[in-house]
């Protein structure tokens, strides 16, 4: 049963009366974020952070909307960094933390309760302090104090999801001045145009049935959403767009990467989502059934793969088993693959789309993407 209101999709002033905080401008951003945070990275003197020093390990501070960029570093300094990069959501800080690491806490606000008490703990051990976040800040504070390096962020964006790249750019700038992951200008810059050409591809005035966010936020209307990546970079580009599903969409969605997920994705297949109930062998949906007397149709599984150009052979034979087994169930099967390139580059193709496709999904069902009610009385009852 689709929710989404296509005509609105085509509606540009109807979609800017409904996005009141201008997510869809700030996604748009993304591009000139990484390019302003560049800079914003070298004026901070980046280059000084452990005293220019490789150091014993890395440790990223962050959650919310801004805990894949410890997720990022990870993914990009596994294959060759010389020393080991770990992410913390909250305190306590880890006991092996001392004088001879790096602690990295990401925060817009700079108020962010983990990231703030990681940091500041980091800081009476003696550990090297780098921070990015809002000047004037309790966290620029506490990195001052430690005669750490901050960042400011570079573009005032009103959501750690929509300054992803405000927030994740100055942590590569550090990375590749560390020598833990390369992430050179050269890389940025390139970052920088992908995220341009996609903000133009999916920009509001692009009809419905040419941009590819709107095509792919139709595609999920009416579906439980479950994100696959087929490898490490898109399973965590799976668990942004999950993420960004649940909180900007108000969809529950899932996700996995391969080859772990391959049982747990498939396995779902036979239930009430997939093939297991109201549905015929086949897969299919009972064209005779009577929602009056049988009830309403449950949702179809959504399963949305998202697909790495540069994956070996092997991960890519495994990724269309399980895509073969989706299709063959009856579940609806979308697929988008990443743009050749660096791992950023790649990644930032795959980001910039389900962003903006988790956003028009919102829009299409009538929400705000960046105000949610139940968030906000959450907030009043923890505040």
């Amino acid at each position: 049963m689709p929710w989404v209101d296509e005509n609105r999709l085509d509606d540009v002033a109807a979609l800017a009366a409904l996005d009141t905080r201008d997510t869809l401008r700030w996604l748009a951003s993304a591009g000139a974020q990484v390019r302003r945070a560049v800079v914003a990275a070298q004026e901070a003197g980046v280059e000084r952070v452990a005293g220019g020093e490789r150091p014993r390990s890395v440790l990223v501070a962050a959650l919310g909307g801004s805990g894949i960029v410890g997720d990022v570093l990870d993914l990009l300094a596994e294959p060759g960094s010389p020393v080991p990069v770990s992410a913390r959501r909250d305190a306590p800080l880890p006991g092996w933390v001392g004088p001879l690491d790096l602690v990295i806490a990401v925060s817009q606000s700079g108020r962010a309760a983990g990231p703030l008490a990681l940091a500041a703990e980091a800081a009476r051990r003696g550990a090297s302090l780098l921070t990015v976040g809002a000047a004037d800040s309790p966290l620029a504070e506490v990195c001052a104090r430690a005669r750490g390096v901050h960042v400011e962020v570079a573009l005032a964006a009103p959501s750690s999801r929509t300054a992803l790249w405000s927030l994740l750019t100055p942590v590569l700038v550090a990375a590749d001045a560390l020598g833990l992951a390369a992430a050179p200008p050269a890389v940025l810059d390139a970052v920088a145009d992908v995220l341009d050409e996609v903000a133009e591809e999916c920009r509001p005035s692009s009809d419905a049935f040419v941009n590819p966010a709107k095509v792919l936020a139709t595609g999920l209307d009416g579906t439980v959403p479950v994100v696959l990546g087929d490898g490490a970079l898109t399973g965590v580009a799976a668990c942004r767009a999950a993420q960004m599903l649940s909180r900007t969409a108000r969809v529950p969605a899932t996700h996995g990467a391969l080859p772990d997920a391959a049982a747990s994705v498939v396995a779902t297949l036979d239930g009430p989502f997939g093939s297991g109930l109201g549905a015929a062998p086949t897969g299919e949906r009972d064209i005779f059934a009577d929602p009056y007397l049988d009830g309403p149709a449950l949702p179809r599984l959504g399963l949305l793969a998202l697909r790495d150009p540069a994956l070996e052979p092997a991960g890519a034979a495994l990724a269309e088993a399980v895509l073969g087994s989706a299709r063959e169930s009856g579940a609806v099967v979308l697929e988008h693959e990443a743009r050749a390139g660096h791992p950023v580059e790649r990644f930032a193709s795959l980001v910039g789309l389900t962003d903006f496709a988790a956003t028009y999904l919102a829009l299409g069902l009538g929400l705000d993407p960046s105000v949610s009610r139940h968030v906000t009385d959450l907030r009043d009852r923890t505040s």
